[in-house]
C-alpha cells in the first residue's frame, strides 16, 4: 500500500474514489488517505533506530523514538519508568564502554496490527575496566503511535 499510485477522478468538485477502492468525500478525506500511505510501518521505525545506532546517534534515537512515559525493563526483571530515568541508564552505560568493535541487528520482525516489534541485535564492546564481551539482546517493543512506550530486552549474561 506504501507504493500505491493515487488516482483520483474528480466530478463537480467531489472526489470520488482511488485506486485503493476508498472513497474520497473531501479534501480531509484525500490528505488521511496520503498520510497512511506515507506513515512509516512499525517494522520501518524499528530499522531506523538501529540505523541511527549504527551512526553513534543512540540519544538522537532515543529522543525521536521513545515515549515520555516508556517503561523499559531488563533480562533480570528491574524496570525503569520514564524517558528521563532511561536516558540516564542508556548514558550512562554508554559512559561504560571504552571501544566498540562492531554491532549489528541479525533481526527485525513486527506485528503491524498490534504495534509490537522486535530486534536481535548484537555488540561487540570493551568495557572501561578492560573486559571485552559480546552482548547479544532480544528487544520487544510496544509502540503508542510513533513511539515506544514498552521495551522488555532477553539476554544471556553469561558471556
Amino acid at each position: 500500500m506504501k507504493n500505491a499510485a493515487l488516482y483520483l477522478i474528480r466530478s463537480d468538485n467531489w472526489f470520488v474514489r482511488n485506486s485503493l477502492n476508498f472513497p474520497l468525500t473531501t479534501l480531509l478525506d484525500i490528505k488521511l488517505l496520503i498520510l497512511k500511505i506515507i506513515q512509516m510501518s512499525y517494522y520501518d521505525k524499528a530499522k531506523d533506530i538501529y540505523d541511527m545506532l549504527a551512526q553513534g546517534k543512540l540519544l538522537d534515537a532515543f529522543d525521536k523514538y521513545y515515549h515520555k512515559d516508556v517503561v523499559m525493563v531488563e533480562a533480570t526483571g528491574e524496570a525503569r519508568k520514564g524517558k528521563e530515568a532511561n536516558r540516564k541508564f542508556e548514558t550512562e552505560f554508554m559512559g561504560m564502554i571504552k571501544e566498540m568493535h562492531g554491532g549489528g541487528v541479525r533481526a527485525i520482525t513486527s506485528n503491524e496490527k498490534e504495534a509490537v516489534t522486535m530486534v536481535e541485535s548484537w555488540m561487540d564492546v570493551t568495557m572501561k575496566d578492560g573486559k571485552r564481551s559480546m552482548m547479544e539482546e532480544v528487544a520487544v517493543q510496544k509502540w503508542k503511535g510513533d513511539q515506544i512506550i514498552h521495551e522488555r530486552f532477553y539476554y544471556n549474561m553469561g558471556k
